[in-house]
């Protein structure tokens, strides 16, 4: 999948697979919002250091419809690569970004965060029978859908689709293996976001709205992976973490860039990424925040 993917704008939306009952409620807002955004994701499409590798017609529709109000309920987004691809800080700075808005805004509830990674099953003590995490990770293999529990994450965030307070698990990362879980209160927001390894596979992908995949050259994914691993303690089974790593990313990770509505470079600026985000930001302040009527 690396390397392989190219870059794809169709300006014309298939309006057509989605609902339009709603947009009858303010079709001109619609329309404006949509055109502005199309300028947007087109004229970063096209720059020469484009954060984007694909971005899919119906995504830039789909944002027009929330962003306009056609669409009521909160959005939820999804965001999945291989390890080290970047997409957990891609998150971090698009959560980070839309924040800051909110507090200039006094906009309460605006985004709630989901770690996929927070829902590997508990093994602690299998790591505790293997004698340390290192040891444990030559025989689990951490690195196929089948160790997480995908479903929980999914009524999860249904639930906070639907205006629900969730507690959601917490796994310990640093070498233990515990989950633990009902540990973190999250309350419905206007915007639902999660990251991790397998968030776009077959058991979880349709509770996303958006559907965002990172792609990341082999040998800066490799330097990364490398340099993760010394900081968590992997020693000598580094070798062997990667490689069942890379081998499964190519059966499980890699195939669900097909289902994604964006596809993101894990190697742009990190400034990119929040300017881009703060250009649709603009827009939302132009048409919500400053009275602006948009005519036709």
């Amino acid at each position: 999948m690396q390397n392989t993917i190219t870059q794809e704008f169709i300006s014309s939306p298939q309006k057509t697979q989605l609902p339009l009952a709603p947009v009858a409620q303010n079709k001109v807002l619609l329309q404006y919002i949509e055109k502005r955004l199309n300028k947007i994701f087109f004229d970063e499409v096209n720059s020469s250091d484009s954060i984007f590798k694909k971005v899919s017609n119906n995504a830039v529709y789909k944002m027009a419809l929330f962003l306009s109000g056609c669409k009521t309920r909160a959005c939820s987004i999804g965001i999945a690569g291989e390890t080290a691809s970047g997409k957990s800080t891609i998150a971090y700075d698009i959560i980070n970004t839309i924040q800051a808005f909110a507090d200039e805004y006094c906009i309460d509830n605006v985004i709630t965060r989901l770690n996929t990674d927070d829902y590997y099953y508990d093994r602690s003590e299998m790591v505790k029978a293997a004698g340390s995490f290192a040891e444990f990770a030559k025989h689990y293999d951490l690195d196929v859908p089948e160790a997480l529990e995908l479903e929980l994450m999914k009524k999860h965030i249904k639930q906070l689709l639907f205006g629900d307070t969730v507690y959601l698990p917490k796994y310990d990362m640093s070498g233990t293996a515990i989950r633990r879980d009902n540990v973190t209160k999250a309350e419905p927001s206007k915007i639902i976001i999660s990251e991790g390894l397998f968030t776009l596979t077959e058991k979880v992908v349709d509770a996303f709205d958006f559907k965002i995949y990172v792609d990341v050259s082999h040998d800066v994914q490799k330097t990364r992976f490398y340099e993760r691993a010394q900081a968590r303690g992997l020693g000598d089974s580094a070798d062997e973490v990667y490689e069942n790593a890379s081998s499964k990313a190519k059966i499980h990770i890699h195939p669900t860039a097909s289902n994604a509505d964006i596809i993101l470079s894990g190697e742009a600026d990190r400034a990119a990424y929040k300017d881009f985000v703060n250009k649709i930001l603009s827009l939302v302040e132009e048409v919500h925040y400053k009275d602006i009527i948009p005519s036709r």
